[in-house]
């Protein structure tokens, strides 16, 4: 039996593995639609065999064809690997390069059994965010780092290694696109198609940029989203007061982890996540994200106006269609005081949301041999979804898209949805109301770090180094960012207590430009010193400030006419790139689904040495402020508070700054 290091050092074995049976003990993605011809199925087999040697096609070639019939998709399970996969010590990778090791760590992190929601088939989260198309994949991508020099630069296109190419210190180790489809041929049926031929895929960006840390990203995000949202509605809230009796309900448990009944509880409301698939609830009631689970209607009503009465600080997870849930408050009249959703719509018509009144099985039975069915049954669903929720903001309810893409699939399936003018959404993105004014305008995003020595001591480290520089910025912060700092040293020290980790040693907080660099330039210090044991990896989420161009989502508080744009997501990555980011990734496709966002992405190992130090605070000031920078040209005056602030603390920043028109000129 070979070692951990000598199977990754190995790749593709030159012998077959045996087969390995189909283990129904995790999650599986549903199967894809059969959309290929007959003709394309053979280009399907030939692109997938061409990774093995010729001896062994015979053998593999009906096993591959058994899966794109069974699956609609080749995973080459055979080729799965015996050893567990998580992120283990950057010690105990292979390699000749502590930044390729360090990549390694990543991406087995994000294909770690309790963080992927399908690991078997290499999908991270969302339903069909992948980190590679199929095992030959992986483990040449990890053979090719396990041999990577600091002058050599991995070459990956939608999951495929395409190789190591020589380059320089400077530039980055792993540059990733993922489902780059010419826009032309970049329609829903283009990317079922192209997928199943094994040429394209859908990475989301933190599972094929290798920056996904477990459902402690969408905790941070959503807390922070809720706290603002109760604001909004209670002008007196804070994080400590102003949430009690408050109810939030929204729906997804399965790729949306256990964020949203966790994120609930540090803001101090009760909340209902419905859930239609009953392996995700009850598996994030196991791991404590939930604090309980209800599956019958009147229980749940009851439960909830006793938790509202009483003021508790409670989640409940339903085990249901989320439009039973709200028809079912609406006729008993209990008031929600916020709504949302957060399932996979940017996926409606492969597992992303599924119809009302028909089981779980039922639906993905449909899904595989009728979807045009299928199709029809979702979208009558989220008709009586709009209906339903229209009728509780007709009573107060503050309802917000999460950016999930409920409010254009409703449009498109003809609901309730739209504003007076027949061109807007008659309910905001959060990202309008709450994160975009409130945070991304003024530089604040979700920066992460990950400590690969994977010890929790060097995360309390950590965390103590972070609360330490915020506190001390804040003293000197103006007023317009006083809440967010506040939110997010209250976020760091609580964040030990709540028990975010899943995964890696990793941590999340909303930091501007400033604070990423002094808190990364701290952690380098510190990992020179030998008061963190092993690098730092750095990287953020796709709801930031800069590296996403997405209309309905991140950029959806862009109101010059240029949301529909992607300039700034491919300047961004471009940027990083140069600017000493160890690795970048460009993806068609994100948090809203393929086709409805650029996303642009980075990772950073911070390795204590002055080269790191150089690169940070070069790459991390312009991760920011290249998004502030187009924020403020949309004339959001947030973001020309927050860049003539940038200008005035870097005197070599030269931004054009809009000029604004007298709104009486126009009219």
């Amino acid at each position: 039996m070979l070692s951990f290091k000598e199977q990754i050092i190995q790749g593709i074995p030159r012998e077959l593995p045996p087969k390995r049976e189909y283990d129904n003990s995790v999650s599986h993605a549903p199967k894809r639609k059969d959309i290929l011809s007959e003709e394309e199925k053979k280009l399907a087999l030939k692109n997938a065999l061409r990774y093995f040697d010729k001896k062994d096609h015979a053998e593999l070639i009906s096993e591959f064809k058994e899966e794109l019939e069974t699956y609609g998709r080749i995973y080459m399970y055979r080729f799965r690997p015996e050893y567990t996969i998580y992120a283990r010590p950057i010690n105990e990778y292979p390699g000749k390069s502590v930044q390729a090791k360090s990549i390694m760590l990543m991406i087995q992190n994000n294909l770690d059994y309790a963080i992927a929601q399908h690991p078997h088939e290499l999908i991270t989260y969302g339903g069909n965010g992948a980190v590679f198309q199929n095992w030959a994949q992986y483990l040449l991508v990890m053979q090719y780092l396990s041999e990577m020099t600091d002058e050599q630069t991995l070459v990956i296109y939608s999951g495929h290694p395409m190789g190591l190419f020589p380059s320089h210190k400077d530039a980055p180790r792993v540059v990733v696109t993922n489902g780059m489809m010419i826009p032309n041929y970049s329609k829903p049926d283009d990317w079922e198609r192209f997928n199943a031929l094994g040429v394209s895929q859908y990475g989301q960006m933190t599972a094929g940029s290798y920056m996904y840390i477990g459902p402690q990203g969408i905790v941070h995000g959503t807390t922070i989203t809720v706290l603002n949202g109760c604001r909004k509605i209670d002008t007196s809230t804070s994080l400590s007061a102003g949430t009690a009796g408050k109810l939030f309900v929204t729906s997804g448990l399965g790729g949306m982890s256990g964020a949203q009944p966790k994120a609930g509880n540090i803001a101090g409301v009760v909340s209902v996540t419905a859930e239609i698939n009953p392996e995700a609830t009850y598996k994030r009631h196991e791991q404590g994200w939930v604090d309980e689970v209800i599956k019958d209607l009147d229980e749940l009503c009851s439960r909830v106006q006793s938790a509202k009465d009483n003021k508790e600080v409670v989640s409940i997870a339903y085990d249901g269609n989320i439009v039973d849930v709200w028809e079912k408050f609406d006729k008993e009249n209990i008031y929600i005081d916020l709504g949302s959703d957060q399932t996979s719509l940017h996926n409606p018509w492969a597992g992303g949301y599924y119809p009302a009144g028909i089981s779980f099985e039922e639906s993905n039975e449909m899904m595989a041999n009728n979807p045009a069915l299928f199709k029809e049954k979702v979208q009558e669903t989220l008709c009586r979804h709009a209906t339903a929720v229209n009728k509780h903001t007709a009573k107060g309810t503050y309802f917000f898209d999460y950016g999930n893409a409920f409010l254009l699939e409703a449009s498109r399936a003809g609901a309730d949805i739209m504003a007076e003018n027949g061109i807007d959404f008659k309910y905001n993105s959060y990202v309008q109301d709450i994160m975009g004014p409130m945070c991304f305008d003024y530089g604040f995003g979700p920066f992460r770090w990950v400590c690969t020595s994977g010890k929790p001591e060097d995360l309390k480290i950590t965390d103590d180094i972070a609360c330490e520089i915020l506190e001390e910025l804040m003293k000197t912060s103006p007023k317009e960012i006083q809440q967010q700092m506040a939110d997010n040293i209250q976020w760091i020290k609580g964040a030990q207590e709540n028990k975010m980790v899943v995964g890696s040693q990793a941590r999340i907080l909303y930091a501007d430009a400033e604070g990423r660099s002094r808190i990364a330039e701290a952690f380098n210090h510190a990992v020179a010193s030998e008061k963190l044991s092993a690098p730092i990896n750095l990287g953020r989420d796709h709801h930031d400030v800069s590296g996403t161009d997405s209309p309905y989502r991140e950029t959806s508080n862009i109101y010059d006419g240029s949301r529909f744009t992607a300039d700034m997501a491919i300047q961004n990555v471009i940027g990083d790139s140069f600017r000493g980011a160890t690795w970048v990734s460009i993806h068609n496709g994100g948090g809203v689904g393929w086709g409805e966002v650029i996303n642009g992405g980075f990772g950073m190992t911070l390795d204590g040495s002055a080269d790191a130090d150089r690169r940070l605070k070069s790459m991390l000031f312009w991760d920011v402020n290249n998004g502030i920078a187009r924020r403020s040209w949309a004339r959001n005056h947030e973001a020309i508070f927050a860049i003539k602030r940038e200008m005035e603390r870097t005197p070599d920043l030269k931004v054009t700054i809009p000029n604004i028109v007298d709104e009486d000129l126009l009219n």
